[in-house]
């Protein structure tokens, strides 16, 4: 009997997906839309993208969804796992199929079953309006014997067109750094094994042709949607084959499946584009799409920790709460230092009650004058970590995660509370509700300082990563079901916890705690291959940077925070009136724009003159766009050049002027659109360009466009 051959559409993407009753489904292309193909086409096209004999066996050898070693395959295996040495080479030939249809999302759901070793596997995939495939996998043990699982990972093919790789990869206040190579046979392998996403996750692993940029050539992108230990990789076979592939990475013994249990696999987002703008834009149309998406517009931020740090004196913090106020902050959020015996990072955490030394009328007197002045409270918080000086320490010591007869090393003087311990949970749960509920909390930052490290329980050692990491989600998922306004910032290390499992049950990340706007042009070019800007937390800091030390202009700060979900880490009480004027300009500038900047679509800059960088968002209809142009470093010829503008409806004219004033060189000269009068149809602005201003090495310009 042939199998059934299923084509999924959207937004310029196709995916066929090949569906026998005896076997697993395969996918046998995700890529480029194929048009529309009546049946006897698409069974003619499944016939060319099938394998053809390799020298492997004596019959092609078929790579489903999860890879099978029974079919041959000598890659990378999706199921590993066995029953005390037996079943290790499950055979799914039972399979059954269920197609749905939801709010333009095409699924497919099979249920295969392997008879003789009673493991029963769920894929479910999906194509979302956007393009953005995902699709994730499942095991049920149906034996009387436990089956303990050691990997389930799904994997998609790519073309021989695609020989180059990009991922990212990072450290504490220098994420996601750009990183690339060419396909060769074997496995790159990226493992996130310090217990969340890691500063130096892939976060998406690309495949793409020759030379591939954000606004040329192909890419085929893969993200794991897992905030624990992870794995993403590529590999080529000796035949040529090539996939993309991912999942979870499961520690010894952390799933045993008793009779009747399953488990769940995390997502696996794959995104095809011409580009890695197109793939991007992908992400952000999905991420926009869900009904948990945070509301527009995103107010104004400002946050106490470069501000204040530890030193949490009431009158400085109401200084600097009316400052807020009068340059437009909206949102007012006190970070660490709060709670009881919290001097230093030596000590307190886990003793989630307000210091009554320093805060004797708890934190009332600050929240009352923050709402008096019509501005949202946040407040700092670190859950799932544990000071060994605490009282909480001292007296649950058996909630500290360990390998059982040792702790870990201690990272930032802290380890990690387990929350998968039923009693540790309810601790934190409890002490979380009561102090949102006392205060009415509107937003919690929720921070994630050290890496998980002979993370498993206390009594006994077992692996736990795993659990810590279903109980994170369980934990945030009951807290925003108890107070439906609330919402929640990813912070963990900065940027070190950035993927799409978090963001179900998040409104935002910290991209990373470095603000110094040099490494944050880097850090939000790369983070938006993932994220919209508006669930970027990106903040003006202090002229000298706290993580560099290097000191920049006020215009450079602000244009490089300027698209993202902006807000300000900075001591403003310690301003003269004319720089707080300043300040309290371009918060205005922001929110009069930032309908345009949380909507609108994405575009970074391939083609730039020497030592500068670009990017933008053009609106959804073309009408309107922003521009942002860097100078990041003193280039070899001068003056520059002119700027190619990607990205714009081609048939639409556009008057192209400064958002804000352009530093003048009068030895150069200005471009001619820093007058404001220079109209150009959105093709000459893509295929000739604008010229770009003289700038002095880190100084950027905010360009608008609007279509006229």
């Amino acid at each position: 009997m042939e199998p059934v051959i299923h084509h999924f559409r959207a937004a310029g993407v196709s995916v066929v997906i090949e569906c026998p009753a005896d076997a697993l489904p395969a996918v046998l292309h995700w890529g480029p839309d194929l048009g529309p193909l009546d049946d006897r086409a698409l069974a003619a096209l499944a016939a060319s993208l099938r394998p053809r004999l390799d020298m492997t066996a004596d019959v092609p050898v078929r790579t489903g969804l999860v890879p099978e070693a029974r079919t041959g395959w000598t890659g990378m295996p999706g199921l590993t796992g066995h029953r005390a040495g037996r079943d290790w080479s499950p055979a799914f030939t039972s399979v059954t199929y269920r197609l749905a249809e939801d709010g333009g999302t095409r699924t497919l759901i099979a249920e295969a079953a392997d008879p003789r070793a009673r493991l029963t596997l769920s894929l479910t995939v999906e194509l979302h309006p956007s393009g953005l495939l995902r699709a994730r996998a499942g095991l049920r043990n149906d034996h009387d014997e436990p089956y303990a699982l050691e990997a389930l990972h799904l994997a998609l093919p790519v073309p021989a067109v695609a020989t180059e790789l990009l991922d990212l990869a990072g450290r504490w206040a220098k994420e996601r750094v750009p990183q690339r190579r060419p396909i060769t046979v074997g496995t790159h392998l990226r493992e996130g094994r310090a217990g969340r996403t890691g500063a130096d996750a892939a976060t998406v692993l690309c495949a793409t042709t020759p030379g591939a940029g954000f606004r040329r050539g192909e890419a085929w992108g893969v993200h794991v949607a897992f905030s624990g230990n992870h794995r993403a990789y590529a590999e080529r076979l000796h035949t040529g084959r090539t996939h993309l592939g991912g999942g979870e990475l499961l520690l010894p013994g952390e799933v045993t499946l008793a009779a009747g249990e399953s488990y769940r696999g995390p997502w696996v987002y794959a995104a095809y584009g011409r580009g890695l703008d197109e793939a991007a834009h992908r992400f952000h149309r999905f991420l926009r799409a869900r009904p948990s998406h945070p509301p527009a517009p995103r107010p104004v931020v400002l946050n106490t920790w470069e501000a204040v740090y530890f030193d949490h004196d009431l009158e400085r913090l109401l200084e600097l709460a009316d400052r807020a106020a009068r340059i437009g902050v909206e949102r007012f959020v006190l970070d660490d230092g709060w709670f009881r015996g919290r001097r230093d990072d030596r000590a307190g955490l886990g003793d989630w009650y307000v210091d009554e030394r320093v805060w004797p009328r708890g934190l009332g007197p600050l929240v009352e004058r923050v709402r008096a002045h019509g501005m949202r409270f946040g407040l700092w918080f670190e859950p799932e970590m544990v000071n060994p000086d605490s009282d909480l320490a001292r007296a649950h010591p058996d909630w500290i995660m360990g390998a059982g007869d040792r702790l870990p090393p201690t990272s930032r003087n802290q380890q990690v509370l387990n929350i998968a311990h039923p009693d540790a949970y309810a601790y934190v749960k409890e002490r979380l509700l009561a102090l949102i509920g006392e205060y009415d909390i509107d937003y919690v930052k929720w921070d994630h300082n050290r890496d998980l490290v002979d993370a498993g329980w206390a009594a006994g050692g077992r692996a736990a990563v795993h659990e810590q990491t279903l109980a994170l989600y369980r934990l945030l998922g009951e807290i925003r079901a108890a107070l439906p306004g609330l919402e929640i910032e990813s912070c963990s290390s900065g940027g070190a916890r950035v993927d799409l499992g978090i963001l179900e049950h998040t409104d935002r990340v910290w991209a990373s705690d470095c603000i110094d706007p040099v490494e944050r042009q880097q850090i939000m070019r790369w983070t938006g291959q993932l994220l919209p800007p508006e669930l970027i937390g990106s903040h003006i800091g202090a002229a000298r940077s706290h993580t560099t030390g290097r000191v920049h202009g006020l215009r450079f700060r602000a244009v490089t925070a300027f698209f993202g979900h902006f807000g300000l880490e900075w001591d403003i009480a310690a301003l003269t009136e004319e720089e707080l004027a300043e300040v309290a300009s371009w918060v205005a500038l922001h929110k009069q724009h930032r309908e345009l900047l949380h909507t609108g679509t994405t575009v970074r800059v391939d083609e730039v003159p020497e030592g500068f960088q670009a990017h933008g968002v053009v609106a959804e209809d073309g009408s309107e766009a922003i521009f942002a142009i860097a100078l990041l470093e003193r280039p070899p010829t001068w003056p520059p050049g002119l700027l190619r503008l990607p990205g714009l409806d081609p048939d639409t004219a556009y008057r192209v002027s400064p958002l804000v004033p352009v530093p003048s060189m009068a030895r150069h000269g200005d471009p001619e659109w820093v007058a404001g009068e220079h109209v150009l149809t959105g093709r000459a602005l893509a295929v000739s360009g604008i010229g770009v201003p003289a700038l002095s090495p880190d100084d950027a310009v905010l360009v608008r466009l609007t279509a006229v």
